[in-house]
Formats: structure tokens, sequence, C-alpha cells
């Protein structure tokens, strides 16, 4: 009878029945929906991935909070670069503290392989820091023991000055993976500049290891040059064995014959360093304590995979100079001078590179490109960094820096062409930068073949010192600065 009913009522009424029967469907899938959503409620609940205190959680770009709970493909080998970095100037960093009250680093996961005696194997491991843990309120019941940060925890969340020092500028050893016939262009070298009270007279001071470190054919070079506006640099180097050099994996020190650089229990750093200049016979000697400004780094970065290692680590930005650089019998006197410090290492075959740092007010500055010929070619795009009193300030992508060239000279019969100015500009968000460069002075180094150093078609580098000007647009604060900086190209 019922179904008599329903089809006489679909035969008289047709359009007014379906209109019915279509509201009956929908309003069952919705309440299935209803029911589904429920139910993974109530499993997530339960899910100790997602227990937990906190308001906010911070993963890489582009991985949702589903693919690190389910482990799926995408979430396989997953990282933060830098993490330490993050967390110190990022979101635990003194300009954020009006807003976040507590950050909890956490990993979870992981894919690990344990060796014993009965084989290898795959275990998923977890890593979280016991106080930060408990500060977003997250921290498990302990059944029983202690759950407290240890050494390597304290390190993670508030390195001292040294340990954070030696965390970014230790050395390494020419990966198994750089070909055969490029291990010879393996280099690492830590490099320091020093400017006079008046900017007429600055200091390059590198001390640099090359070769195929540590089994190779390697040594170490000792280089200071020295310029005056207007004048010729002077040139002082000194090579040794490797017998002669010292350095190490896990620390910023290293030895050089008699130079060395160290770093000091306050995290200062103390270079000693002394070459001559070839016809002339002078000994240059350089006594300085650089002393880095908190805060103000770059924490490191390395490109081109494992065949091309390019890798560059600031741990000096804005820092002071005290000390003396002496020629002879001559010496200039350093007391707090504008300094700066940074560490290169890598195959250093094919390669050209822009670069230039700048103290300008109270902002400091870091730009910079490293771009690969022939096999294996890189071209990394240009970045700009910038930090403040409170450390990290913002990171920008211009899309080129543009040189107007103001004059040439002749080095060897070849006419090489000096900028005048340079521009480097972009915008992100609300955010603008633009970085305005006017170049005082200028030295011209022709490409040394047995280095391969450059790639074809761009056999000078040019070292340049000068005046550079900060304007645009950042968190809402207006830029207007001008200071002074060092700058390079190749031509």
């Amino acid at each position: 009878m019922i179904v008599r009913l329903a089809f006489g009522g679909l035969r008289d009424r047709p359009w007014r029945s379906l209109f019915l029967l279509a509201g009956f469907g929908l309003g069952v899938g919705v309440m299935i929906v209803l029911l589904a959503i429920g139910e993974a409620m109530v499993l997530q609940s339960k899910d100790e991935k997602l227990v937990g205190g906190g308001t906010i959680s911070v993963l890489p770009e582009g991985l949702s909070l589903e693919v690190m709970k389910t482990g799926g493909v995408g979430g396989m080998f997953v990282s933060i670069a830098n993490a330490r970095f993050v967390h110190r100037q990022v979101l635990a960093s003194p300009r954020l503290a009006s807003v976040v009250t507590a950050v909890a680093p956490q990993t979870d996961g992981a894919l690990l392989y344990v060796r014993t005696d009965q084989g290898e194997f795959p275990v998923r491991a977890m890593g979280e820091i016991p106080s930060a843990t408990r500060a977003v309120g997250a921290a498990p019941i302990i059944a029983s023991g202690a759950w407290e940060d240890d050494a390597h925890d304290r390190r993670f969340l508030a390195p001292s000055l040294q340990e954070l020092r030696h965390e970014m500028d230790h050395f390494h050893v020419t990966p198994p993976s750089v070909p055969e016939g490029e291990r010879a262009s393996w280099g690492e070298w830590h490099y320091f500049n020093v400017i006079s009270a008046d900017a007429k007279r600055w200091a390059f001071i590198t001390l640099s290891v090359g070769g195929d470190v540590p089994n190779g054919e390697h040594g170490g070079q000792v280089l200071i040059t020295v310029h005056e506006e207007g004048k010729r640099e002077r040139r002082f180097e000194t090579f040794v064995s490797n017998a002669l050099v010292v350095l190490d994996t896990t620390r910023a020190d290293l030895a050089i014959g008699e130079s060395r650089v160290e770093v000091m229990p306050d995290g200062r750093y103390r270079v000693q360093a002394s070459a001559r200049e070839a016809g002339t016979g002078a000994e240059a000697r350089v006594e300085l304590v650089v002393d880095p400004q908190t805060g103000a780094y770059f924490p490191g970065a390395s490109i081109g995979g494992e065949r091309f290692v390019s890798g560059y680590a600031v741990p000096a930005l804005r820092a002071t100079a005290t000390g003396s650089l002496c020629i002879a019998r001559a010496c200039e006197r350093y007391d707090a001078a504008p300094s700066y410090h940074d560490h290169n290492w890598g195959v250093w075959q094919d390669v050209t590179w822009e670069w230039g740092s700048a103290r300008l007010g109270a902002y400091s500055l870091l730009y910079g490109r490293v771009a690969r010929g022939g096999e294996g070619a890189v071209d990394e795009p240009l970045f700009v960094y910038l930090v403040d009193s409170l450390g990290f300030a913002g990171v920008f992508r211009p899309r080129s820096i543009t040189y107007e060239d103001g004059r040439r000279v002749t080095i060897a019969g070849r006419s090489v062409r000096i900028p005048a100015k340079g521009t480097l500009f972009d915008a992100r968000g609300r955010d603008t930068l633009r970085i305005e460069l006017e170049i005082e002075d200028a030295a011209v180094s022709p490409m040394r073949a047995r280095r391969s150093q450059a790639a074809p078609g761009t056999p000078h580098f040019l070292q340049m010192k000068g005046r550079a000007r900060l304007t645009g647009r950042l968190g809402g604060r207006v830029l207007n600065e001008e200071g002074r900086g060092f700058f390079e190209t190749w031509r």
C-alpha cells in the first residue's frame, strides 16, 4: 500500500515529489558528513601527535599538519633549515616578545637507524626540549624519574657567545662527493675587514685553507691587503704547507703557521696574522680583537648540492675591532673601529659572485648571490639580509643589481669597467627596499688561472669601498639610512 501511494503521488505530483526526495537526500548527506567529522575529532583528540599546548604550529612551507601527522610521502625527510636560527632570531626573538610567550621546538616521526650486534633496525624518533615543552603546556605526565634539559638542550635554546661562534663558524673537509678533478679547487677561509676612523684607509685579512682537505694535497695562506683611498693596494701574502695548518670541524679556531684566529671565552675573536710583501719583503702584522654585535649575524647556508658546494656564514655582520696593523715599523692603531667577519667554504672552480655589506645607521645589511658556469651550472638569485639592534629584521630578493659604470682601467693590457653606482630594489607585500651604492674606490685583481676561481669571460675581480643609502619601508617603519660598506663583483 505504501509503495502504491508513493508511486501514485510521484505520478500525480512529479515535481513536488522530486523536490521532497532531493531535500531528504541532502539531509541524509549532511548528517553523514557531520558524523564523520565528529568521529575524526574524537580520534584526533586521542592522537598523541596532536595533544599538547601552544596556539600556533609552525611548519616548513608547503607542508600541512595532516601530512606531518600521517607520515605521507610528502612528509619524508622534512626539516626546517637553520632551525636554531628560526627559534632564536625569529620565533623567540625580542622583537616578538610582546606577542609570543613561549616557543617549543619539536620533531616527530624522524626515520633513524639503530645499529647493534644483531643488525641494523629502523626506528621512529622524536625530540623535544623539556623546559620549552612545559612552557607551552605540552609536557607529558612523568610516571617516574626526571625529564630535564641537558647540555645539548641548553645550547639549542641559549648557547654562550663562544658556543654560538663555533656553531656557525666551524671548519669543514672536502666532501667525498666532490669530483676528483675539482677537489683541488676546494677552499675555506676566515675573512675580516677593518676601516679607519676617517674611512680613508682599510684592510682585508684572510686566513684560508685550500686543496683536498685533509688527506690530499692542501695548504694554508695568509693574505693581508692594505688600501688607501686613491692609491694602489699593498698585498702581503704567505703560504704554508699542510703540516702547519691546524683546523677543527667543530670549532672556528684556525692556525696557519704563526697566524691564527681564536674565539675567546666571551665570544670575541682574537686575530693574529703576519705576511710579507712580494718585491719589498716588508712584513705586515695584524693584532686585532673583533667584537661582534649581539644578534647581528647571518647563520650560514650551503647551496649547490653534493658535487658543487658553496657555503657562507657571517658571524659578525656588525662588529668593532681594537688593535693594530703594522707595516715594517709604521703602525696604525684601531680603537673600536668598524669591522666585519665572514666565513666561506666550497668548490671555487668556475665561480663568480655579487656581494656587499654595509653599516647604515641602526641597520646593517648583507647582499649576495653565487653563480657557477660550466658543468653543473648554478645561478642563485640575489638576497638582501637586514639586521638591527634586535637582530634579524628582514630579507628581500631583488631580481638583479644594476651598475652604472664610471671609468675604465687597464689591467695587463685589458680594459676593465669600474662601477660608479649600483642599485638594488625589491617589494614584498607592503615592504619595499631600495639600496643605492656610490663607489669611492676599487681594487681590480686579474683572475689567477691556477686558482680557477672565475668563469670564462669574467677574468677580473673587483673589491670596492663606498657609501650606501637604504630607503623603503619595513614592517610599517620608514627606512632612510646612509653609511659605508664594501662591495664585490666580477667583470
